[in-house]
């Protein structure tokens, strides 16, 4: 995980929300953060992530009920 993107989770408090989701939706987010080539690309999908991870009913854009809903 690079380390903005856990500086960002720490900072917000959302590790524990990013460590609860799937592996494959972690590995998503920090594949699609890490390739986007501009720096203000990567903080703009940082925010997105970071916005999914705090309401906990999205992922991607799309409704996400989680296990325990």
């Amino acid at each position: 995980m690079p380390d903005f993107v856990r500086q960002a989770l720490v900072d917000n408090k959302l590790m524990a929300a990013f460590e609860a989701r799937p592996p494959y939706q972690r590995n998503d987010y920090l594949g699609w953060i890490s390739r986007a080539k501009k720096p203000e690309t990567q903080l703009r999908r940082l925010a997105q992530m970071v916005e999914e991870l705090a309401a906990g009913d999205r992922y991607m854009k799309m409704a996400y009920r989680g296990a325990d809903r």
